[in-house]
């Protein structure tokens, strides 16, 4: 049998940048394609290609033994192929069942019939494990991973031959990542192909049959197997050079003064009663499921939500609760989770993006000046290897894991003195990963008290000097990292978890 899909030679070129240079790949019905690579390399361009969004350049694709071009992502659906975007495509106005039958809405007669579509959402709901998620409930309602889970569903609902997953576990807990490789591997057994993206190579292993290595835009390996594959010989493909996972030593130097207090914050249905500090020079962990409340405390301390109780203070001053612009003036920024809807203007370019907090630097007499704030932020990009070099590019055009560094380029040009880091490497390769690993570090070394959150448990110990565990919106243990273990860690934030649900139910 012919392989299902095969893509030879495939070539798209974008103004100053040739994004695919001749990529090849073969993927068999019923197999788990892994595609492999970083930022930058080609991986979101060659699948956009697949779904029809893209047209190539050059190049010949295939499907069931034919010829094809898939003109529109219409015509790419229609055929059988859905794709699981990193950044999701959902409505948020629209409701869970709306979002999942989306241009494929059950009719009759010409008349949509809206309990049909809940009936299918729920069905598929209950089959990814969450029959919890109400069909009617407003997507915007739902968390991160909530959301993911209806992007799943909304795949599932096209009865497709070959589902592409960009990046699906980001913002999935550990049994949430269980739970998602089991449906793939009932969809595999049915004979549907999956191609899955993913920066977490032990997962790759787990769940891959195969695996094909993009870097610079070209295939730089080709079916190898997933199980027998030594991760070292993966990362080398990937980057050009040997990486090794181990993080940057911790600064010998004494801690300094406290620079933030945390005291009784709390958000009503959200968290309750969380304190803390952090001095000059350390690093505080957040670890905790998705949905623990994480997220939601760092974005208080920033004032991003406005605090029901307690304080922050900076430096001894006590901060006006729910104001950005005060967490700024007093020396505080913040890298969210969702770096595209809250962290970055898409449409705007790259050194606008690096400039936007510290532009009263740049501009004179009430004008601001072009080249004062493109030479500032091109040199900041530089210093982070920002890929395509070039900071009048718009940053929509990045990578994930460019745009994310970025989002850091602009702190680290504010200069501030309190980093909050929200999943700092969420969809970042292993390279730009080790890269921020040691830019985390160089911060603290120069006396900027850090607060860090991440889904990865090793990311957390690995980074941070003291550890607070969160589990339903409550800081059930603090700990110096080195008196922690994964095992220990996840032993504490997987006691009596509730379901995932919404946001605004406090989980």
């Amino acid at each position: 049998m012919p392989p299902l899909l095969t893509m030879r030679g495939i070539v798209k070129q974008f103004p100053g940048v040739r994004a695919l240079d001749g990529v090849d790949l073969d993927v068999e019905a019923g197999e788990v394609h892994c595609l492999l690579g970083q930022n930058g390399a080609g991986k979101s361009t060659l699948i956009k290609v697949l779904a029809g969004a893209h047209r190539p350049d050059e190049g010949e694709v295939t499907w069931s033994g034919a010829p094809v071009v898939f003109a529109t992502p219409q015509a790419a659906d229609t055929a059988g192929i859905a794709t699981i975007y990193q950044e999701l495509d959902l409505v948020p106005g629209l409701s869970v069942a709306e979002n999942v039958v989306l241009g494929h809405e059950p009719s009759r007669l010409g008349f949509t019939r809206p309990r049909d579509a809940e009936d299918v959402a729920r069905a598929l709901l209950r089959r990814l494990g969450h029959p919890e998620i109400p069909p009617r409930r407003e997507l915007g309602r739902l968390s991160a991973a909530g959301q993911q889970v209806v992007s799943m569903a909304r795949a599932l609902a096209r009865d497709a031959r070959l589902i592409v997953m960009d990046e699906p576990s980001a913002v999935l807990d550990p049994e949430e990542v269980q739970n998602l490789f089991r449906v793939i591997r009932e969809l595999t057994a049915e004979g549907v192909a999956v191609v899955y993206i993913s920066h977490r190579l032990e997962e790759i292993r787990e769940i891959g049959d195969r695996v094909t290595v993009l870097k610079d835009g070209r295939t730089v390996a080709r079916n190898l197997p997933a199980r027998e594959t030594p991760t070292a010989d993966v990362i080398r493909l990937m980057t050009g050079r040997s990486i090794e996972y181990a993080f940057p030593p911790r600064a010998a130097e004494p801690l300094g003064d406290e620079v933030l207090a945390v005291e009784g914050l709390g958000r009503t249905g959200e968290f309750a009663g969380v304190s803390f500090t952090v001095r000059a020079g350390e690093i505080i962990g957040l670890a905790g499921l998705v949905g623990s409340g994480r997220s939601e405390i760092i974005e208080t301390v920033y004032g991003a939500r406005k605090a029901t109780a307690g304080s922050v203070r900076v430096r001894g001053k006590q901060l006006r609760a729910g104001s950005v612009p005060a967490a700024v003036r007093a020396g505080m920024g913040l890298c969210p989770e969702e770096r595209k809807s809250q962290g970055l203007l898409m449409g705007e370019p790259v050194y606008r993006n690096v400039s936007l907090p510290a532009l009263t630097r740049f501009a004179r007499g009430g004008f601001l000046g072009r080249d004062s704030d493109l030479d500032a932020a091109g040199a900041v990009t530089a210093q982070l290897d920002v890929r395509p070099a070039d900071a009048t590019r718009p940053v929509r055009t990045l990578s994930g894991g460019n745009q994310q560094k970025v989002v850091l380029a602009r702190w680290l040009l504010q200069g501030c003195r309190v980093l909050l880091l929200d999943e700092p490497t969420r969809g970042v390769d292993v390279g730009a990963r080790s890269e921020i690993y040691a830019l985390i570090r160089k911060l603290a070394a120069d006396g900027v008290a850090i607060v860090l959150v991440s889904s990865e448990v090793p990311e957390v110990l690995g980074l941070a000097d003291t550890v607070l565990v969160v589990r339903e919106g409550r800081v059930v243990h603090t700990a110096p990292s080195a008196e922690l273990d994964e095992g220990r860690v996840l032993d504490l934030v997987m006691e009596s978890v509730s379901p995932m649900g919404t946001r605004d139910d406090g989980v």
